[in-house]
């Protein structure tokens, strides 16, 4: 094995002085015998005086082997040599010239061509480390630079092991040279404050200015198994599980860890939702043994009963010692059988659970039958926390990748539904890393039945219309007080003009309000008359008074009179405000029944859509039962929505009626999500016939009369099959048993809508009840003749 010498502050002379010093000491303390050795011991000292004055480093000291071998004895008991790592030395491994039996062993293992050298310990380390051992011996500073010193070294298996090395240095001198400089405390600030600046100590300690006078003993023991876990730990720190060198350094540290260069590592990641394995091989470098080459499989396929129970439910690892013995015990076994075409000899399988749920599975195989045990596997036990730790990372990392995919491409998706958005994720993530990446695909749930509801503001058309006509005319009344004050004063016929127009604006605006007129009259007072207030709010007191007054009138933000608009507007929104939220509400407790897609939207009034079917909850459990439940639960939170705004109604700015309507739609249709407009919509020719009706059935009239099929407090169920009239009559009996729905049955045709003939409705009246009155139940007209008194 060869040693190296590099740049060092110390003249390096072997001596045995202080360790003849220490026997002198005994020819007067120790008993007979110790005497006689410490006699014989110092004899060699008087024979050999050049072993007390000191021996340059790099001498050949063949000629002094014997004597070396006896004086050093003690130091090194015969019965401790094939158990110790023990060498005798000087600083950090330039001239050994004493071994312990099992230390030249390990020098023999490693061969001559082996350099032997500390770890993670550069040349100006080294510098830095010899300065500080002058500054603590000779001047007594408290310099702290102890820290861990290793040796990496090849055993017969091919394994680099560390080796832990402890010094003593009780046989130490430290004597200042010719060319040693002094080290006032000045020097000692500089020195602290300049640690990496190698240029420095230099100057202050010239090489080899000083002289190490003395040996060290080091005493080595095999720190492998503690080194490849600190390796493993600061890995983790600058690595994630799936970065690239990180599962080849997770090799490295399995293979020293359980000292068998043969084995391997596998990881398969497990999907919760679908209960199965996949292979990580394109996201994480490393395979699964589990599923040898399949992209996914069942867990249940994978594992046999036993290991899933172990794996799956206790959440421990599941070892086999022996796999061809087992695979001939059991041939019929698919977890043995698996792992036995593989050549697989013994293995141990770990769940990498967090947070309660299982991430995945580690997977350690060796071709050696025995070589993993249940014995050898609890060696996993301090490195798993670590390793659940940097995959936990890796997932939370994939996880958060996912949901920008998904919020980049479908903006906000409903739960029911997220599952297939993230599958079409995950496919395209994966992609990535082939040479074959993909982009998102559309995404379709065939053969879902649609629910449509709505509770639509009535008039809220004429009611807007007519809150923007009281504004336009307030405005103009503002406007014409200016304009006939200063008229009174300049008597031009501008303003007689402007007057004029004003005028005329008003006429129109109580006659009829259109887009032109309301566009027309902001554009008139926009560029005619607020040009005007500066020059006019100057000509006298009464006229600055008015232009204050129409400025306190007009909203700043908008630029006009915003009285009447904001009252409409502020009744709209808290009528959907309040409606919005409990339909919300009662939709935690639908989808709690079945899962179910749902959307609603705020315009004047609340419309929501529903989509259920086999195909949005992923799971062979739908049933038309869920149809017909949901189907009912639609009508009762209609009646409870109902109940919701005329408890409302009182206390809004301006009165307001609602009429609610439920669409049936008797056939299921393919649902596609359309990735340009981010948005659902059905898919298919014949299935948009379903979106032309909700569109424009609302606005249809009952057949033979100019009456709207829906209207204020009643409910209006429009279908188009007998089969969908007898099923709602039943839900309309069973509301009616509890209170919620009244006596007053309608059967209605509608007339034809464009594209769309044949529709019918149920039309029922509401019963209401006011608060802390659960028992007591009024009609529409009821309520009417209440809030009107």
């Amino acid at each position: 094995m060869k040693t190296t010498k590099r740049a060092f502050p110390l003249a390096i002379q072997i001596s045995f002085e202080k360790l003849f010093d220490l026997y002198r000491k005994k020819l007067v303390t120790a008993n007979d015998l110790l005497k006689d050795r410490a006699q014989k011991i110092l004899d060699i000292a008087q024979q050999y005086p050049e072993l007390s004055t000191g021996i340059p480093s790099g001498t050949d000291l063949s000629q002094y082997k014997d004597q070396i071998d006896f004086v050093l004895e003690d130091l090194f008991a015969s019965v401790l040599e094939t158990n110790e790592i023990k060498i005798a030395t000087v600083p950090f491994q330039e001239n050994i010239f004493k071994a312990s039996v099992r230390y030249e062993n390990i020098q023999n293992v490693a061969g001559e061509d082996f350099s032997l050298q500390l770890m993670d310990f550069s040349d100006e380390q080294f510098y830095v480390m010899g300065c500080s051992i002058i500054l603590n011996s000779y001047y007594g500073y408290n310099v702290d630079f102890r820290r861990p010193f290793y040796y990496s070294i090849p055993d017969a298996l091919g394994i680099v092991r560390s080796y832990r090395v402890l010094y003593n240095a009780d046989f130490v001198e430290v004597v200042k040279g010719e060319n040693a400089k002094d080290i006032t405390k000045e020097d000692l600030a500089e020195l602290l404050d300049n640690f990496d600046n190698i240029d420095i100590w230099k100057e202050k300690f010239p090489q080899e200015s000083w002289i190490f006078k003395g040996f060290v003993i080091a005493n080595m023991y095999d720190a492998t198994t503690d080194v490849a876990l600190s390796n493993f730990k600061t890995n983790l720190l600058t690595k994630e599980a799936n970065e690239d060198g990180f599962a080849e350094q997770f090799l490295f540290t399995m293979q020293g860890l359980f000292n068998i260069p043969e084995i391997q590592v596998g990881y398969a990641m497990f999907d919760g939702q679908e209960q199965e394995f996949i292979n990580p091989k394109q996201m994480y470098n490393v395979s699964s043994f589990l599923l040898n080459d399949k992209l996914n499989e069942s867990c249940h396929v994978s594992l046999c009963d036993r290991s899933y129970a172990i794996l799956f439910q206790k959440k421990e690892r599941y070892t086999i010692s022996d796999v061809p013995k087992f695979h001939r015990l059991y041939p019929k076994n698919r977890l043995y059988k698996t792992l036995y075409k593989q050549g697989i000899g013994s293995a141990i399988i770990t769940p990498l659970v967090s947070r309660g749920k299982i991430m995945g599975v580690m997977e350690l195989v060796s071709p050696n039958p025995q070589d993993l045990n249940s014995i050898n596997a609890t060696k996993l036990e301090d490195i798993m926390p670590y390793l659940v730790d940097a995959v936990r990372r890796g997932i939370d990392r994939k996880e958060a990748e996912i949901e920008l995919m998904i919020q980049n491409e479908c903006t906000s998706i409903h739960p029911s539904v997220h599952w297939k958005f993230r599958k079409e994720a995950e496919r395209v993530l994966l992609s990535r890393h082939t040479d074959m990446p993909s982009s998102y695909q559309e995404i379709t749930f065939d053969n879902v039945y649609p629910l449509y509801g709505q509770v639509d503001i009535k008039g809220s058309s004429t009611a807007r219309n007519d809150a923007t006509t009281k504004d336009l005319i307030e405005q103009l009344l503002l406007v014409g007080r200016i304009v006939d004050q200063i008229y009174e004063m300049e008597e031009l016929p501008i303003y007689e003009q402007i007057r004029f127009r004003i005028d005329s604006y008003m006429q129109e605006l109580e006659h009829h309000l259109d887009v032109d007129t309301e566009r027309n009259v902001l554009a008139f007072l926009r560029k005619e008359i607020l040009p005007l207030y500066k020059h006019l709010s100057k000509k006298s007191p009464k006229l600055k008074e008015l232009i204050d007054l129409y400025n306190q009138e007009v909203d700043h933000d908008k630029g006009f009179v915003y009285k009447f608009r904001k009252e409409y507007d502020q009744s709209v929104m808290k009528v959907n405000k309040s409606m919005a939220e409990l339909l919300d509400q009662k939709q935690n407790e639908a989808q709690r029944m079945y899962p179910h897609y749902y959307e609603r939207f705020k315009t004047d009034g609340v419309e929501h859509n529903l989509y259920i079917g086999e195909s949005i909850t992923k799971e062979k459990s739908f049933n038309k039962i869920y149809l017909y439940n949901l189907r009912l639960w639609q009508l009762q939170a209609m009646c409870e929505m109902e109940n919701d705004f005329y408890h409302l109604k009182q206390d809004l700015p301006v009165p307001m009626d609602v009429a609610s309507m439920i669409l049936v739609f008797n056939t299921s249709l393919a649902l596609r999500f359309r990735m340009d407009e981010k948005r659902f919509d059905v898919d298919g020719t014949y299935n948009a016939r379903y979106e032309v009706v909700k569109k424009r059935v609302d606005k249809a009239y009952v057949k033979g009369t100019n009456e709207r099929i829906t209207q204020p407090g009643k409910i209006t169920i429009v279908y188009s099959q007998k089969a969908d009239e007898k099923e709602y009559l039943k839900y309309v009996g069973f509301l009616q048993s509890k209170h919620q729905l009244g006596n007053e049955v309608e059967i209605l045709e509608l007339e034809d809508l464009q594209g769309v003939t044949g529709l019918k409705a149920i039309r029922v009246n509401v019963l209401y009840n006011r608060p802390g009155e659960e028992e007591n139940y009024y009609t529409y007209e009821d309520l009417m003749k209440e809030i009107g008194a």
